[in-house]
């Protein structure tokens, strides 16, 4: 299969194969052929590239990974007649298997990418047995190899698989330090190149409040007080949000997006270009995120109330024995999880062209499911979750989404 430049050219002999291992037991996909536009497949492998790459990752680097096979899936779906591809065009084979293509190409970036996913092999040769023999079936294999192919050369050295150790700055006033004994989470996406930002700083925000300033103290009070652990003014309903959205939010997202677009009814191609659009601009929003994090290194609400005495602002009050009701170890300055969603959010805005899509959500912490009657709510509901949660101050939150919002828009004009 030739690959044609769109924006960007490679010439590539062939997929990086390297050991590994399952998955849940596949329901192989439709086996028809070009002709069919069943979304199943895309469906399948996106539940299944979520599988492999969550399980013992943190949410940020799986969500960079699950916007790496997205483009894989999307391209694969635009090589085969349907859409157009997000970064690699390939010439079109309208006679190639889709259930054989898209899992190939999903199963060569995984296989690559994430060598130890448990079963990896075993679901793809199971998948692949589901779709009949003959021509079609070959044609999409080598379709789907030829994608990821392109997808793993391009994306070789891009930093995801590098080892950084953390220097703690000077401890200070402001200054964050880790709240765990463990690496600061995810500090790898500092080194890790863009799937679609021409940089990572390029929506960098403008940093943390003055410790001195009065939203500053007003922020540090309404943290305080609602989310310490043992608050008696955070409501029941208050604490049911906080433990909904502490699920792994690659993971909960994933299922959020793969349920929107059963729903929906999407074809091969829109499921395909949903996914990749949100998959990707969440991914480059977390780097995004990630990049402003180490950057201004800026304290857990932990911290700030704890020594609250050493901010120089006369209005904020130490508690030392406060703790938070939820831990994380990364730096508060702007949240990931506002980032997160600001970014999958505004990408499905740019897809549906409207923020009234109605959103159904589940925990599996709470085991619970929010429906949300647009995207604005979903938003709302995050940004509430984090504050009660101890996490973060509310302009932490505010300034994340806005970030998300621009990596996502300025993404979805491109794609």
């Amino acid at each position: 299969m030739r690959l044609l430049p769109r924006r960007v050219a490679l010439l590539v002999g062939g997929a990086l194969v390297l050991t590994g291992a399952g998955l849940s037991p596949p329901a192989p996909a439709s086996s028809a052929g070009a002709s069919s536009a069943n979304a199943a497949p895309v469906l399948d492998w996106s539940r299944y590239a979520t599988q492999a790459i969550v399980a013992g990752r943190p949410p940020a680097s799986s969500e960079v990974l699950l916007g790496i096979v997205h483009i894989a899936i999307a391209d694969t779906v635009a090589g085969l007649g349907y859409g157009r591809p997000f970064k690699f065009a390939v010439r079109p084979d309208h006679r190639a298997s889709p259930a054989a293509a898209v899992a190939t190409a999903a199963y060569g970036v995984l296989r690559a990418r994430v060598p130890n996913a448990a079963g990896l092999d075993s679901t793809y040769a199971d998948y692949l047995a589901g779709v009949p023999a003959g021509r079609a079936k070959d044609r999409g294999v080598a379709l789907g190899r030829s994608v990821a192919a392109a997808v793993l050369a391009w994306r070789a050295g891009d930093g995801l698989g590098n080892t950084v150790p953390y220097v703690q700055r000077t401890p200070g006033p402001g200054v964050w330090e880790p709240t765990l004994p463990t690496p600061p989470v995810d500090i790898v996406l500092t080194q890790v190149r863009p799937l679609a930002l021409r940089y990572r700083a390029q929506f960098r925000p403008d940093g943390p409040d003055a410790l001195t300033s009065k939203r500053y103290a007003r922020d540090v009070a309404e943290v305080a007080s609602l989310g310490q652990k043992d608050s008696t003014t955070r409501t029941a309903r208050q604490t049911e949000t906080a433990l909904f959205w502490s699920e792994q939010t690659a993971q909960q997202w994933s299922r959020t997006l793969l349920q929107l677009a059963a729903d929906r009814h999407l074809s091969l191609s829109g499921a395909a270009q949903l996914l990749a659009l949100a998959h990707v601009s969440a991914g480059d929003s977390v780097i995004a995120c990630w990049d402003a994090k180490f950057h201004y290194l800026s304290w857990r609400p932990v911290h700030a109330v704890q020594r609250a005495d050493t901010d120089g602002n006369p209005r904020t009050h130490a508690d030392p024995s406060w703790q938070p009701l939820l831990n994380a170890n990364h730096p508060e300055y702007p949240s990931g999880h506002a980032c997160f969603t600001a970014g999958v959010t505004t990408a499905l805005q740019a897809f549906f062209h409207t923020s009234h899509v109605r959103v159904g959500v589940s925990s599996l912490v709470t085991g619970t499911t929010r429906v949300y009657p647009d995207l604005s709510a979903v938003r709302s509901d995050v940004r509430e979750a984090r504050i009660v949660s101890g996490l973060h101050l509310r302009h932490s939150m505010v300034d994340g989404d806005v970030l998300g919002t621009q990596v996502a828009g300025w993404i979805s004009a491109r794609h």
